[in-house]
């Protein structure tokens, strides 16, 4: 649906009271280039025509949403402010063309992400702060306290998580955002710096190849498919990142699939590769 200037707005307000737990004029001020006047107006136009939806704190000078805040003009999803605060920016939401194409868009089920888990997560990223976590991994369901740097979010493709560096395992490790449970605790600053992260910092070259057990004629189309030069697709990539890119492209590296038509594409330089990968 085409959204108006006013509902723009709206939408950028819960967006980031929702997620952040803090809206103030500047934020407006910033997004959509508007005075300050003209923001706080916005902000007030916004609380007569939705009440009950936020309430203005003086001791954190902004307004906070309230126990019974409901998504308006958002969903709860935390995909769309993740997906916003990594580039996407308000004034850039979808505009009237005049035409319509018909499409589709699949749409798989969000995660469970809860705002109490989000906003301590961005004030410690901003602070550089400490937090202590309830975690709990598929491999290990038995959830376990731990404490943690959060670093960045990071989007894999199929879905975002955390970066962190956990003082537990001693190692900078990612963290699926739908598996923190209850609301992280706030432990204080860093206690000294923290060691580079090498996967991170570290660039490698992914090589694909159409699996050889495909006839010439197929790997030929996918070497067209994927605008190879002879023969090779080469993908730049952190080190950190080269498994969950090898996941998207569905890239078995374990085991290849008993169906080359399935597997379609091979690892070159795996040898290369495997110290980086899990």
């Amino acid at each position: 649906m085409i959204k108006t200037e006013p509902q723009r707005r709206y939408w950028l307000m819960e967006l980031i009271a929702y997620w952040e737990g803090r809206l103030t004029a500047n934020h407006l001020q910033q997004f959509f280039g508007l005075s300050r006047q003209q923001a706080s107006k916005d902000i007030n136009q916004y609380l007569q025509d939705n009440p009950g939806q936020f309430y203005y704190c003086s001791s954190r000078k902004g307004h906070l949403p309230t126990p019974n805040f409901k998504p308006v003009f958002i969903s709860d999803d935390v995909t769309e402010y993740l997906n916003w605060m990594s580039g996407q920016r308000a004034h850039a939401m979808p505009v009237d063309t005049g035409y319509r194409l018909e499409h589709a868009i699949l749409t798989p089920p969000p995660r469970n992400v809860a705002p109490r888990v989000i906003r301590p997560l961005i004030g410690a990223m901003r602070q550089g702060l400490r937090l202590e976590v309830d975690y709990g991994a598929v491999s290990k369901p038995d959830r376990d306290g731990r404490i943690i740097v959060p670093i960045r979010f990071v989007n894999t493709g199929r879905r975002w998580h955390l970066r962190a560096w956990c003082e537990k395992a001693q190692g900078y490790r990612d963290f699926v955002l739908s598996r923190f449970h209850g609301e992280p605790s706030p432990e204080g600053s860093q206690r000294s710096p923290l060691p580079d992260d090498t996967a991170w910092d570290t660039t490698i070259i992914l090589i694909l190849k159409p699996d050889p057990r495909l006839s010439p004629e197929q790997q030929a189309a996918l070497a067209y498919d994927y605008g190879m030069t002879e023969g090779e697709l080469h993908l730049p990539t952190r080190a950190a990142l080269a498994q969950y890119l090898l996941n998207e492209m569905q890239v078995g590296v374990k085991m290849l699939d008993g169906n080359p038509a399935a597997q379609q594409l091979i690892l070159a330089n795996h040898d290369e590769v495997k110290p980086w990968l899990f």
